[in-house]
């Protein structure tokens, strides 16, 4: 198993999203900030400098980390700067934290070609992982457990509606 991590806005619908890809287990949490141990709390005030992200456990024999990045650029909107929606700051960010030399360079051919996508400059950063703080509990797996909750059902539900139809062949 390898690992990959990824921040694309709120942790909710991307951990929900990669969870039903074949060879993907993901997992919410909080990496790239400055501060031990953060909580929801302390990363929601903007003050830690981490990004909500999901760590995924991949099997490269199922999907390979370049489908993984087509699935993470297909979720956001990689040209909002610490924004996704509603969902606003430094939190927020889309990036790439990448595990080692190999996933820099496909991250790096995979940002300039998805780049030819959009008229408006992506934003996303490239950064080396560091510490993985897993998120509390009632984060993992939240669509699942809440689909009824305005956010999840008005925001998340569509969007992974539209990312079934896309990525059928892969789902579980």
């Amino acid at each position: 198993m390898e690992l990959a991590t990824f921040g694309a806005g709120c942790f909710w619908c991307i951990e929900s999203a990669f969870n039903q890809v074949r060879g993907v287990s993901a997992l919410s949490g909080y990496m790239g900030g400055h501060t031990a141990s953060p909580n929801y709390r302390s990363v929601c005030s903007g003050t830690t400098g981490h990004a909500e992200v999901v760590q995924l456990q991949f099997d490269p024999s199922v999907i390979s980390y370049d489908l993984l990045l087509q699935i993470f650029w297909f979720l956001h909107d990689p040209t909002t700067l610490n924004r996704q929606g509603n969902d606003v700051g430094t939190q927020y960010r889309s990036v790439v934290f990448y595990h080692d030399e190999s996933q820099l360079q496909q991250a790096q051919q995979s940002k300039a070609a998805q780049q030819l996508q959009w008229s408006a400059p992506i934003v996303t950063e490239l950064s080396p992982a560091s510490t993985f703080y897993p998120a509390e509990d009632y984060h993992q797996g939240y669509f699942e457990q809440n689909p009824q909750q305005p956010y999840c059902s008005i925001l998340i539900a569509p969007k992974l509606a539209k990312f079934r139809q896309h990525f059928a062949a892969l789902l579980k």
